[in-house]
């Protein structure tokens, strides 16, 4: 086999130098991001409205935690941003708003990728020219710079990523002094890195697992090294517990307490939370209320479904139209406060005697809601839901109260045992219909126009808890009993969180796209197949296009199957005893190790959206193309290595390999010549018309520039 190229070493001042060169182009990059647009794009409409709030201290909901969200608001904060600008749709020109704060601080973490990049590579593989390549790979990529010129999460998700991914190469690269100063560094700096990919977005999940992998693997190797004492085993476990654990959970809850602390005032997101966490938000109408504790016959109440965004029971004068069901008074979910919300609670067979005792509402009771404007009963029989097959219909029956059996139902408190009181706000009850069994719910499905575009409310024969057939009570009347604040009521912190969980997840689950959104599929990824509008539709806009430097992509994917053959060929020839030099050896440790983890990296980025049922979009694909891309730069290295030491002139080696490397370069800042219009803007004709100066570049019919 021959032996590898000799005098590639890393360092020196020829390395420092070509380094300086290329973060000298970094900083012109970063420079050149975020002055290029004075007009709102894509989703800076989302991000940046969301940055606003947190100056204006204005309660919102978000799919994603809130880290990513309080950074963007407190580099407008710090920069003089006011809080002021509407962000209602993309293209509207910032005028006097000081918006360059915000996008400054996303193309300033942007362009550290780059860094970070080129020095976990430099030290996977011990490698100048293949860091410097990886380097090149991410400073020319028009998909990146397009992601880092906006006030955006996804370069704020990616700078913590890689930043975690260094830290843990670091960290193993002092696997020879442990527990030093430096040891100890780097491992609570992989934690505190966690902390922020996870307090970005929940993808950095996938650099958590991508850590734990790495760390069980050095734990198993540390335990198969029988001159390590299973005390000092033991250390090396608490001090990995301590670091990538116990202080990442502490970061990333610290980081939900200062979310809710600073956004204390009433916003949009009071919806998609509990009535007892509203109570809380100053502006809200539960703010500073006193109400009676638990709920009694004759009480006056309003009941909201514990759906994502779940409205109150509603009903109204309006009969369900002929051929829906019963023609009888219709209930829906309404999701504004309204007088029509208001009912009272009755027993079954008699109205409560105004001049008898308070009697309490248990668990278990069976009641009758009447409701208070139209004095008709909550009914349900056997008649098709109007939008939800196999549901039953839900009504309004009755006059003044009188109705049939169909108009009762049994209360039940989650998690309680029968005769409890009920609790306003905190207690999440279901109602069963007694004649038929099936539960009163709330199917999220909008009725016509007939039904005033309001919620569908059904009763589901279907015997299961979900957010959709439970409820709390909201509002509560009843002179008779004593009111308290409901200050008493409010949750702990630790509800909160878990409340506001459950409120991501769901909300991640049922995200839908937006109108004229082009989604897309994990497959289309990483071929670059189709990109995303970021900017401007027409010939007259100025448009800027999402989509990955193609000979930077199609590169990626090719090294990818390549990688693949090349680490395969290693380990069999490792497997099989071939005798190989000194050289050699530590170029299949690159391949090997270094290679493998960044795969690994590429991998768990990767695969689980195809597992994912939410809505995708193409940008989700460019944290795992940044392990694609330290893929490549150590691939190539290696093999570029590999061939050239066939050449027994050392002086002939280092041409090949030297200008293998420079080719690859060259080729990728041409084509990012060819392509920077997407990144940078361009205006005239579509690339589909033939007169348009890019119809030359549009390679794939499914490329929309």
């Amino acid at each position: 086999l021959p032996p590898a190229v000799p005098g590639w070493r890393v360092g020196g001042p020829r390395g420092t130098g070509t380094w300086n060169e290329l973060s000298h182009v970094d900083c012109l990059r970063c420079s050149r991001l975020c002055f290029v647009f004075i007009f709102s794009s894509w989703d800076e409409t989302h991000f940046g409205k969301m940055g606003s709030y947190y100056i204006n201290r204005t309660f919102f909901f978000d799919v994603h935690p809130p880290l990513g969200k309080m950074l963007i608001g407190l580099a407008g904060y710090l920069s003089g941003y006011d809080g002021t600008f509407p962000f209602q749709k993309p293209g509207d020109r910032y005028e006097q708003h000081n918006y360059m704060g915000m996008r400054g601080f996303c193309a300033f973490l942007g362009s550290c990728l780059v860094p970070f990049a080129y020095l976990t590579v430099l030290e996977l593989s011990k490698s100048l020219p293949a860091a410097l390549l990886t380097a090149c790979i991410l400073i020319f990529d028009t998909g990146c710079i397009t992601l880092s010129q906006y006030i955006l999460l996804d370069p704020i998700l990616m700078f913590f990523l890689m930043g975690a991914v260094l830290s843990m190469v670091k960290c193993n690269a002092c696997a020879d002094r442990p527990f030093s100063a430096s040891w100890w560094f780097w491992l609570s700096l992989t934690g505190v890195n966690l902390a922020g990919a996870m307090g970005v977005k929940f993808v950095g999940l996938f650099v958590v697992l991508l850590v734990g992998l790495n760390t069980i693997y050095d734990l198993w190797d540390l335990l198969g090294n029988l001159s390590l004492s299973l005390v000092m085993f033991g250390k090396h476990l608490l001090a990995r517990v301590l670091c990538l654990i116990l202080l990442p959970l502490a970061l990333y809850t610290a980081v939900f307490a200062v979310h809710f602390t600073v956004l204390n005032k009433s916003g949009p997101g009071d919806g998609f939370f509990s009535s007892a966490f509203q109570s809380q938000l100053i502006g809200n109408n539960l703010h500073n209320v006193s109400i009676p504790e638990h709920l009694a016959y004759g009480s006056v109440i309003t009941m909201k479904n514990l759906r994502m965004a779940g409205g109150y029971l509603h009903s109204h004068w309006h009969l369900y139209p002929e051929g829906v069901g019963a023609r009888q008074q219709q209930v829906t979910a309404y999701l504004h406060k309204d007088l029509n919300n208001l009912w009272i609670i009755k027993k079954p067979d008699s109205d409560a005697d105004p001049s008898s005792p308070v009697e309490f509402v248990r668990h278990g009771d069976i009641i009758r809601l009447e409701h208070k404007e139209t004095s008709r009963n909550l009914h349900s029989h056997q008649h098709e839901a109007p939008l939800t097959r196999k549901h039953f219909q839900v009504t309004g029956y009755g006059i003044n109260g009188t109705g049939d059996s169909n108009d009762f139902w049994r209360i039940e408190v989650v998690g309680r045992k029968p005769g409890k009181l009920i609790k306003v706000l905190r207690s999440q009850v279901r109602l069963t219909h007694v004649a038929t069994g099936c539960i009163l719910g709330s199917s999220g499905k909008t009725l016509p126009k007939w039904g005033w575009e309001q919620v569908e409310v059904t009763c589901t024969p279907y015997l299961k808890d979900t957010p959709n057939s439970l409820w709390n009570f909201e509002d509560h009347i009843n002179p008779k009993l004593p009111n308290i604040s409901l200050d008493v009521l409010k949750p702990s912190f630790a509800e909160i969180l878990l409340e506001s969980h459950m409120v991501m997840i769901r909300g991640n689950s049922g995200l839908k796209p937006k109108d004229n959104e082009v989604t897309s599929k994990p497959w289309h990824w990483p071929i670059n197949y189709q990109g995303l509008r970021f900017s401007g539709v027409n010939e007259t806009d100025y448009r800027v296009y999402l989509l990955g430097n193609p000979v930077v992509w199609w590169l990626n994917l090719f090294t990818i199957g390549l990688y693949l053959l090349t680490a395969i060929s290693t380990a069999v020839a490792l497997k099989r005893g071939v005798q190989l030099s000194s050289e050699l050896k530590e170029l299949s440790r690159v391949v090997l190790r270094g290679g493998g983890q960044i795969a690994l990296g590429w991998l768990l980025h990767y695969l689980p959206f195809f597992m994912m049922g939410r809505v995708l979009y193409f940008h989700h694909y460019f944290p795992a193309m940044l392990f694609s891309s330290m893929l490549t730069g150590i691939t190539w290295d290696t093999l570029l290595k590999f061939f050239a030491g066939f050449l027994s002139p050392s002086t002939a080696a280092r041409r090949v390999y030297g200008g293998g490397i420079l080719a690859l370069v060259l080729l990728i800042m041409y084509s990012f010549y060819l392509f920077h219009p997407l990144s940078y803007g361009m205006i005239g004709p579509m690339a589909s018309d033939p007169s348009s100066p890019m119809a030359g570049l549009r390679w794939m019919d499914s490329w929309e520039f």
